[in-house]
């Protein structure tokens, strides 16, 4: 079995202060959360940024002021910017981290109701478009799929080309409007995708530890973090993301699960080596 990749969505769009005093909003608080979760043994940083004020912001300069402030403290962490935005932004809007050229990105397959009148909309162009995009600048896509049938729509867009082996996908349960986090749908999703796809689980609220358990102990990969769950246990609120991460790393121990660090990821996601010149990603 493969070591144990261990993403932290360290602050996520919508989870606020009054809901943790830790959630990071300002490059500090960003570079301490992702280093606290580093330290513990996570491998990927899921970013979003916000301004300092808590609002949420897919703007380039801010993603590059934070990326480069994390890495100059973690040069080896795997940064996964998000692709998603906040609801009514335009495509380009939503893809301007690409344009810093990531190793690796994330890619939403699909629409889904965030509840009340809110929308998450991924058409299936909006869906090529993102694909496309990842493709020229050398991103590894991480396929966010809320439901079976984003699963579906990306093996359909992977057989046309726009999405690239190997596959690497993540199940987001337990979000308003998308599968739940039951055992039962678990496993749905995870008969679903090709055997040679490799996978995270994101268990939303308290579904986050028991899916981490069992994407242990199946072989899959976990992701934790502040956007997901701001609990250690119920009622007891989590100092940080690196307590998160360390829930799930005593988990692994457990279970006989060695925990990935950041080059041992890129070998098992098969991500390819690159390096900016110019502007431009280059093998």
């Amino acid at each position: 079995m493969e070591k144990l990749i261990i993403t932290a969505a360290i602050c996520g769009a919508e989870v606020m202060k009054e809901h943790n005093p830790a959630v990071p909003y300002t490059i500090e608080e960003c570079v301490r959360e992702a280093k606290s979760a580093y330290d513990a043994g996570a491998s990927i940083i899921h970013l979003h940024v916000r301004w300092d004020d808590g609002t949420p912001t897919q703007d380039k300069g801010r993603f590059g002021e934070v990326i480069e402030a994390i890495k100059k403290v973690i040069p080896d962490v795997i940064i996964q910017p998000s692709t998603g935005g906040a609801v009514g932004m335009s495509n380009d809007e939503r893809l301007q981290p690409t344009e810093l050229n990531p190793e690796m990105a994330t890619l939403d397959c699909g629409t889904l109701n965030f509840g009340g009148d809110d929308i998450f909309m991924n058409t299936e162009n909006t869906i090529k478009y993102f694909a496309e995009k990842m493709n020229e600048r050398g991103i590894k896509p991480e396929l966010e799929v809320f439901d079976k049938s984003m699963i579906d729509m990306a093996l359909r867009l992977h057989k046309k080309g726009y999405i690239k082996s190997p596959m690497h996908f993540d199940f987001v349960q337990g979000v308003n409007g998308g599968i739940s986090g039951e055992l039962r749908d678990f496993i749905f999703l995870r008969g679903s995708i090709p055997v040679d796809a490799t996978y995270t689980v994101a268990g939303i609220g308290r579904y986050e530890f028991p899916l981490a358990m069992a994407a242990i102990i199946d072989g899959g990969n976990v992701r934790v973090g502040f956007e997901d769950n701001v609990f250690l246990s119920k009622g007891v609120l989590a100092k940080s993301n690196g307590e998160l991460v360390e829930k799930v790393v005593r988990m692994a121990k457990e279970l006989g699960r060695e925990i990935a660090n950041p080059q041992e990821t890129r070998r098992i996601l098969g991500m390819e080596k690159v390096e900016v010149l110019k502007g431009r990603r280059v093998e």
